[in-house]
């Protein structure tokens, strides 16, 4: 509600200052802070530990559950495919396996489709592979992979800035001499030869969970180039079919950024996790209000202009922000109103709302529903 407010205060002011969009960022980070916090006294309060699972919740892992697990935790090899003696892998070999998209024997027993889907995502499972490091905790030795991860000291940075502002921040020279991808990559290759010389290939270094914020970062940033590159798709789309950036965002872009989402919560819920489901739905707006907003005008903003003009004269836009917060008002009221127990009802209600909304979004587009003139 706090979020919707700032929301409607920034339309009306028709500006986004450098203090706004600093707290909408912090207005998150206090929303992360209080979930945790509330998280840990509920926790304190109901023992010292974590609740028993409750009829919601599934006590064992489903079967799908169960096989994942065992084909992460028997290693990079199966049970029958694991050496009998133990011997040390060169780091040439554990690059090349590490940078390898492939099963030989997971390739054999999938089908013919599988396969041809699998040979069109191995060029960007590659450069994922390539830029994006991951820590899993699940793996006794947290996925550390020395060759690759000193890789990823010279490629993440480099991606990170050959993306942001479209590379407009990698192309700019220093002093018109040296460019910003090239100091990033003497840099990243400096920090690479140090960290392969004090570390091994067995055992991942202390500081391995800074990794964790760098592929974090990486892949936040992938995110962002794919977005806008989605979004210049869009508008091509809308000038050749002159269709405005409204109806494009209130339809294909909604939908292709919320379709991902709609299954994760469908899938959470089906497995026995409403909860999380239900809690995640909440957690995706206040995440695109707060930090899209926020970060977004932050990313617009530049030393000599510290304020993003926004246009609200069009109805459309308080439709949209009105139709957000009376949808968050009919949850905080209905939510409570029932004891927490949702229905089948509660779901019908808010999917006929969401058609409803679009409707008259779409009319009010159109100019089939308009303010009458003074």
């Amino acid at each position: 509600m706090v979020a919707v407010f700032l929301t409607f205060l920034v339309l009306y002011l028709g500006r986004i200052t450098l203090g706004e969009a600093l707290g909408y960022l912090g207005l998150y980070v206090f929303y992360v802070f209080a979930v945790v916090l509330c998280t840990w006294i509920h926790r304190r309060q109901r023992g010292d530990g974590l609740a028993p699972p409750g009829p919601w919740e599934p006590e064992m892992p489903t079967d799908a559950e169960e096989r994942e697990s065992s084909g992460t935790n028997s290693g990079d090899y199966g049970e029958e495919y694991r050496p009998l003696l133990p011997y040390q892998e060169t780091s040439l070999r554990i690059l090349a396996s590490a940078l390898s998209p492939l099963d030989q024997r997971k390739w054999r027993r999938k089908p013919w489709y599988w396969r041809l889907f699998k040979v069109f995502k191995v060029p960007v499972e590659l450069v994922l592979l390539l830029t994006v490091p991951v820590v899993d905790p699940d793996k006794d030795d947290l996925n550390w992979k020395r060759p690759l991860n000193c890789l990823h000291i010279v490629t993440s940075p480099l991606l990170c800035v050959l993306t942001l502002k479209s590379g407009a921040y990698g192309l700019y020279q220093i002093q018109g001499i040296f460019p910003i991808w090239g100091l990033v990559v003497l840099v990243g290759s400096v920090l690479a030869i140090i960290i392969f010389l004090n570390t091994t290939n067995e055992e991942p270094p202390k500081y391995h969970c800074v990794f964790a914020f760098l592929g974090f970062l990486a892949s936040a940033m992938w995110i962002n180039a794919a977005a806008t590159e989605l979004v210049n798709i869009l508008r091509t789309l809308g000038i050749i079919f002159q269709l405005s950036n409204t109806v494009l965002g209130l339809t294909l872009l909604a939908w292709g950024n919320s379709i991902g989402d709609t299954f994760s919560d469908l899938t959470m819920a089906r497995q026995g996790y409403p909860r999380m489901a239900f809690s995640a739905c909440f957690g995706g707006i206040i995440f695109n209000i707060l930090v899209g907003v926020g970060l977004g005008c932050l990313l617009q903003m530049t030393s000599s202009q510290l304020v993003v003009k926004l246009e609200p004269d069009s109805l459309l836009v308080w439709i949209l922000a009105g139709a957000l917060g009376l949808s968050l008002v009919f949850s905080f009221v209905a939510v409570p109103a029932q004891c927490f127990q949702l229905g089948k009802a509660y779901g019908v209600c808010l999917i006929l709302y969401y058609l409803a909304f679009l409707c008259v979004a779409l009319l009010t587009e159109f100019r089939v529903i308009r303010l009458a003139a003074a």
